[in-house]
């Protein structure tokens, strides 16, 4: 079969049909990247090129409530910051971790209203240059391209709120929580669409909402049903309406979740993390004519050669079956990899992830 470009190779997958191979795509570390040039990947090269991987690109806007932005303490080690979401935080500078949360400003109905009433969409939140400067390049070159929203249960615990101050509010003040996320979606919705009808269109919706850890979900499947589901279902619509995908992204075990899901017409799922207890093969053999998969290469075994081939070489023959599977880890790739291990993974998911 012919090479193809990328955006050919993910329109097979969701079609759910063969390819030259299999989409490889990968999330490193930026401390990953520093240890790769370290050990020989030149310092200027494009990750995705040096490998020979697939790109993917994102488009979006701003849809944070604009609070200003200012450093509260800086040492060589770490940055304590204030941000748009109004949010403090404190991220390490020389070792890749998620943000250490210090402190909020939306706690309740009054300071949310307040945040809510900053939400104006206007056209000076897209980065119009960027899109003018990149994204011919994107479409002649074959990428595809993703609209990228920011709404649900991890942008609000994560961004707005705070993980225990959500949970309890999805108990004691449903209607204010489905207000926030119903507030975030359409808020990125107007965004998206502004970007459409400038004629940047795009190839899927994408959007992240981790609603699981490792043990299962963060709250109850009926609960799922009433206060989130509705507002998942109303942005898979608007991309089918426009006829393009729906693709999310949910760290954990959200196994009670994909049924729903496949019913509301999500098209894609990633990263389908092992250690959390989603399966690959189960997924694939239960759901995958009609959900693309992507991810299931567990990121635990990366740093581990021998273990990490017999996993792609065990896996990539049954999840590329009549297409409809995406090559990478289950959440991204640690600085324990070393560039030799990584060159080694790419060629043997190549190998096996032909269709030839």
């Amino acid at each position: 079969m012919a090479e193809m470009t990328t955006r050919e190779r993910f329109q097979r997958m969701y079609e759910h049909r063969d390819a030259d191979r299999v989409p490889m795509i990968g999330g490193p570390w930026g401390t990953t990247l520093e240890r790769w040039r370290r050990e020989g990947m030149p310092a200027d090269a494009d990750f995705a090129d040096y490998f020979g991987l697939d790109h993917v690109a994102g488009v979006g806007g701003d849809v944070s409530p604009r609070y200003e932005s200012k450093v509260v303490e800086e040492t060589d080690d770490y940055i304590i910051t204030f941000d748009s979401w109004g949010t403090t935080s404190k991220n390490w500078k020389h070792a890749s971790s998620t943000p250490h949360w210090l402190g909020r400003t939306v706690v309740d109905r009054k300071t949310w209203e307040d945040a809510k009433a900053r939400l104006e969409m206007g056209r000076d939140r897209i980065d119009w240059n960027h899109l003018r400067t990149h994204y011919p390049t994107w479409r002649e070159k074959g990428w595809w391209i993703h609209g990228g929203l920011f709404f649900g249960f991890d942008v609000t615990h994560a961004r707005i709120v705070g993980t225990e101050r959500l949970l309890t509010l999805m108990m004691d003040d449903p209607e204010l929580v489905a207000d926030m996320y119903n507030t975030e979606l359409d808020c990125s919705l107007q965004l998206l669409q502004m970007i459409w009808d400038e004629g940047y269109t795009f190839d899927c919706i994408f959007w992240c909402d981790d609603m699981g850890y490792r043990n299962g979900t963060f709250f109850s499947v009926p609960m799922y049903r009433e206060l989130l589901l509705p507002v998942q279902k109303r942005a898979i619509d608007w991309a089918h309406e426009k006829g393009i995908v729906a693709h999310l992204h949910s760290c954990g075990n959200i196994n009670a979740f994909v049924p729903d899901l496949l019913e509301a017409g999500l098209d894609g799922l990633n990263p389908l993390e092992v250690k959390a207890g989603m399966d690959p093969v189960h997924l694939k053999q239960t759901y995958g004519d009609r959900l693309v998969l992507d991810g299931g290469i567990n990121a635990m075994l990366w740093d581990h050669i021998d273990q990490i081939e017999a996993e792609i070489v065990r896996l990539l023959p049954v999840l590329k079956e009549n297409g409809g599977y995406i090559f990478r880890e289950d959440h991204s790739i640690p600085d324990s990899v070393s560039l030799d291990n990584y060159r080694r993974i790419v060629q043997i998911a190549k190998e096996y992830g032909s269709y030839d």
